[in-house]
């Protein structure tokens, strides 16, 4: 499962088990604070299934108070750091953190392409087929409030970027964008607004064709992992040497950027399917955990999904509640049809906050530790006092996503509750906004509680905003969006 060398998980009696993995780490994150939820975790016989209620209750014992979110984020992941570890190509075990002792490999080398392009100085947003600028663009944000798809301070984050086009030139930052071709990630934006961009991906040289095109048609500076050799004739022997692999060379990697000069802006955008989710996750964790301690520059970025549990204004729930009285007649005769299954309101009548639980079972228990551990990073960084970036990114038709053809009809169908659906590149260059928003402002605003802060930027589709759980719509839109997905 996990492959002969890298970050690996922890071996237990079961072998190297996802499902105990995640079990002792949900326990050991609510066990201070709930030890009930604890030992509920603990004994949950149908991880792979029964795992939802038990991530919702990470969100709800965190609402007790500040300290308890915080003691949930650390304990998560220390439990994470203590069990997940590392096999070395020699064969040796070792724990994750320990993994920065050894000797790196080879050192990486450092290539730098500057692109021939023209530098944009102001926002646009490509959308259906136009690029929004100026007015088009906030007549679009409110339209979006409106309908319930971004919270307004998503709106208002955006349009104080609208308002200082020269924040748009992160000349100043080192954004690394580890995952440096995920579609979802900054790196085209930051590259058009003339920045400096250090990216960080697996070695694969179609991936490295795809940037380096990427790189020469904008205007800003890439820095890029290398294997020693020769200096690159052109962008095909570039990319053939280009990457760095954060599951295998872990040391390699860290050394590589604790050389960038300049602040970094660590940006996680990293994805991969299953299990190796969580070892590339944690790969990235134990990263950022090792750069922070020889470096005091160093920011954090996330995109958080939409499809997980979130603490919501009680705004939110007063949208969903206007549009579940709305339905009345409809919602009631499709229940009735479906013995009660379909169609749940979203939250209780007054809930502050309710609780939006989107999680989607397909997904799996190892997309949503993966996640998880993310936004228990960023609240602990953000506490610790480091600029943090974190964004629910809306529901996007991403290649990864489509592969899953019960999620693919599910995005087809999600019209039909009020969920927009974006286009990658909408997506990416609304959360490249953001991310701007928040480096320039250092982090957002000081809130009260880090629920909050999650909240702050959001832009989840729709998802926090219907009049539906939307598990209990999720079926319908699968149904729904069958033939849209086909076509």
């Amino acid at each position: 499962m996990e492959g002969p060398t890298g970050v690996v998980f922890p071996r237990t009696g079961e072998g190297r088990s996802t499902s105990a993995l995640g079990r002792a780490v949900v326990a050991d994150a609510l066990r201070a604070v709930d030890p009930v939820g604890a030992r509920s975790a603990e004994h949950e016989t149908n991880w792979r299934h029964g795992y939802l209620g038990h991530f919702r209750r990470l969100v709800e014992a965190g609402l007790l108070s500040r300290e308890a979110a915080l003691s949930i984020a650390r304990d998560g992941l220390a439990s994470l750091h203590a069990r997940m570890t590392v096999i070395g190509a020699d064969g040796r075990e070792t724990g994750l953190d320990e993994a920065f002792t050894t000797a790196a490999d080879e050192p990486l080398e450092t290539a730098t392409v500057t692109g021939g392009g023209p530098v944009e100085r102001d926002l646009s947003l490509p959308y259906r087929g136009q690029r929004l600028r100026g007015d088009e663009l906030r007549r679009r944000l409110d339209a979006w409030v409106t309908a319930g798809v971004i919270e307004p301070s998503c709106a208002e984050a955006v349009g104080v970027v609208l308002a200082n086009p020269d924040w748009l030139d992160l000349r100043d930052q080192r954004v690394v964008v580890l995952g440096a071709g995920a579609e979802m990630g900054p790196l085209p934006s930051l590259l058009r607004w003339g920045g400096d961009v250090v990216a960080v991906d697996l070695p694969r040289p179609e991936l490295w064709r795809r940037v380096l095109q990427t790189a020469r048609r904008h205007g800003g500076r890439l820095r890029l992992p290398v294997r020693p050799g020769a200096a690159a004739a052109d962008d095909q022997a570039l990319a053939a040497r280009a990457g760095a692999d954060l599951l295998h060379r872990l040391p390699q990697v860290a050394d590589w950027l604790r050389g960038i000069d300049g602040r970094l802006v660590l940006g996680n955008y990293v994805y991969a399917d299953g299990a190796t989710n969580v070892r590339v996750a944690m790969a990235v964790d134990a990263l950022t955990g090792h750069l922070q301690q020889h470096r005091d520059d160093v920011a954090l970025a996330f995109l958080a999904t939409p499809t997980d549990v979130f603490a919501v204004p009680a705004e939110a729930v007063r949208h969903a509640e206007r549009g579940y009285a709305a339905r009345g007649w409809a919602r009631r005769s499709l229940r009735v049809v479906s013995g009660g299954r379909l169609l749940h309101r979203n939250y209780p009548p007054g809930a502050d906050p309710g609780i939006n639980d989107s999680l989607v079972p397909q997904q799996g228990p190892n997309y949503a530790l993966a996640k998880r551990l993310q936004r228990w990073r960023a609240t602990v960084a953000r506490d610790a006092g480091s600029t943090v970036s974190f964004t629910v990114a809306p529901p996007t038709r991403t290649r990864s996503v489509l592969r899953n053809r019960a999620l693919a009809a599910a995005y087809a169908g999600a019209h039909r509750f009020g969920i927009e659906v974006f286009e990658p590149a909408t997506s990416n260059t609304l959360m490249a906004a953001l991310l701007v928003h928040d480096l320039r402002t250092g982090g957002g605003p000081a809130l009260a509680h880090p629920w909050q802060d999650e909240a702050y930027g959001a832009a989840h589709g729709g998802l926090w905003r219907v009049p539906y759980a939307p598990r209990s719509a999720l079926g319908l839109a699968v149904l729904l969006g069958l033939g849209g997905a086909r076509a």
